[in-house]
């Protein structure tokens, strides 16, 4: 029991003399016996706080070795391509292709779902996740693969899609944009106006291409133009390998647009409605799902975070001149 210094009832007595003084003592004693109860009060409670982080903590670390079924249990394998496809994304070549390596491999994956939400991104990346899946395909020729598409399925996204044996929509997702584009500004009249002078210096005449604070060069503008040309109609051979005579004659269908999934099966670039559940429930047979999408534990992307933080204002100090 905590202990605590009872006050008798006050005489007056006590009120004359020394008697205000025990009773102040007594009162401050009390006090302070509260502000103790009071701190370890919330020492308990920070001690069960930081217990209950770095439990979470462990467990996240071998979350993504946990699975929901047991072992041997027939399943729908699913892998999600969620975000922007580029190097360092959670949606990499090699965060997705790790994914379906180990959806296709397992004895017990019935088949294979592809589940996609993305805006596109590189190219490289995406033909990097087409030709695993045509190659994980020939390898496991009794294992289909099935594309999901949710909000979105554009550029990149369809670049990957297409590799699979059937790509299912829902009727408002979006899916399309065949194309590749280049971002950029130009700058040149603004900084006249405002008497700014660019200084940049190379080595090689066109090293400098493509920069915003010098007027366009014809020559250069025509060589970029090029190499977009040229993705592009890889872009295109792609599809059409893919989807084959499923494709509409349609002439803006390598043009950039998109369309809703209703549209999409019109077209022929999907070939049905369903979420992940209904193709593995009424396509595959197989109502099951395990989840095989690879994530990085929270000290992988601790670490990666710390590596980026730590090396920007190092390069921002030193201002190498780099390849890029």
């Amino acid at each position: 029991m905590e202990p605590r210094i009872n006050v008798g009832k006050i005489t007056s007595e006590d009120r004359s003399g020394a008697g205000w003084e025990r009773d102040a003592i007594i009162n401050l004693a009390n006090a302070g016996l509260k502000e103790q109860r009071r701190a370890r009060r919330w020492g308990v409670f920070f001690k069960l706080l930081g217990f209950a982080y770095v439990s979470l903590f462990i467990i996240s670390l071998f979350a993504p070795h946990f699975s929901s079924l047991g072992k041997g249990v027939q399943h729908t394998a699913l892998v999600e391509l969620a975000g922007i496809i580029a190097d360092g994304e959670e949606a990499s070549a090699d965060n997705v292709v790790s994914g379906l390596r180990a959806a296709f491999e397992n004895t017990n994956s019935a088949a294979v779902i592809l589940r996609i939400n993305s805006p596109g991104g590189s190219p490289v990346q995406a033909n990097y996740i087409n030709r695993e899946i045509k190659r994980l395909r020939e390898i496991h020729e009794d294992k289909p693969i099935y594309a999901v598409v949710t909000d979105i399925c554009a550029s990149g996204g369809v670049f990957a899609a297409v590799a699979a044996d059937k790509i299912y929509a829902d009727k408002a997702s979006i899916v399309g944009s065949i194309g590749v584009r280049m971002d950029g500004f130009g700058f040149v009249d603004a900084m006249e106006k405002l008497g700014i002078e660019r200084r940049l210096m190379t080595a090689g005449e066109h090293k400098g291409i493509l920069d915003p604070f010098q007027p366009e060069n014809e020559f250069e503008k025509q060589h970029v133009q090029s190499l977009l040309d040229e993705i592009h109609q890889q872009f295109i051979d792609v599809v059409v390998e893919g989807r084959g005579d499923k494709l509409a004659k349609d002439k803006n269908m390598f043009s950039g647009l998109f369309w809703t999934g209703e549209q999409a099966l019109e077209l022929g670039l999907v070939d049905g409605f369903g979420s992940a559940s209904y193709v593995a429930r009424e396509v595959i047979g197989v109502e099951e799902i395990q989840d095989y999408t690879f994530r990085e534990d929270v000290f992988q992307r601790f670490a990666k975070q710390l590596g980026t933080a730590m090396m920007k204002p190092i390069e921002q100090v030193l201002n190498y001149p780099v390849l890029r």
